[in-house]
């Protein structure tokens, strides 16, 4: 059996893999059928929340982790211009789109809170550490 990882017990990336699979089954619906376009920049955009949490994790110090956050930050916005022209073209709905709306805006106001932790914290990461 696998251990969990700090990083997969972060809230943030619980949130993001929620908010992308959640974009993903709504991507699926036969409203989307032949928005080929919209559907890859909002599958794109809504995965490079989750894909840039990871890298910046990976780099193993705070500057670079909070340098991918904020392009997280900014994923999360574009997903979110993503679901208004996916209204305005009528393939989702008033209450699909409120609801990934709080979703995407809760994501970044977690992903602001944790920028902010990080840029308080004086810990630099581990690759600054002594070995």
């Amino acid at each position: 059996m696998a251990t969990t990882t700090f990083f997969e017990d972060l809230e943030i990336r619980q949130k993001a893999r929620i908010y992308t699979k959640d974009i993903f089954e709504i991507t699926s619906k036969d409203n989307f059928k032949n928005d080929f376009k919209l559907i890859n920049q909002i599958l794109s955009s809504s995965g490079s929340i989750i894909d840039n949490i990871a890298e910046g994790f990976e780099r193993e110090g705070n500057k670079e982790f909070i340098y991918f956050l904020t392009i997280s930050k900014g994923s999360c916005g574009e997903s979110r211009s993503r679901l208004y022209c996916s209204h305005d073209r009528n393939s989702i709905n008033e209450k699909e789109l409120n609801q990934l709306e709080d979703k995407s805006i809760e994501l970044s106001k977690s992903l602001s809170g944790f920028i902010k932790y990080l840029q308080k914290s004086e810990y630099r990461g581990n690759k600054f550490t002594k070995q």
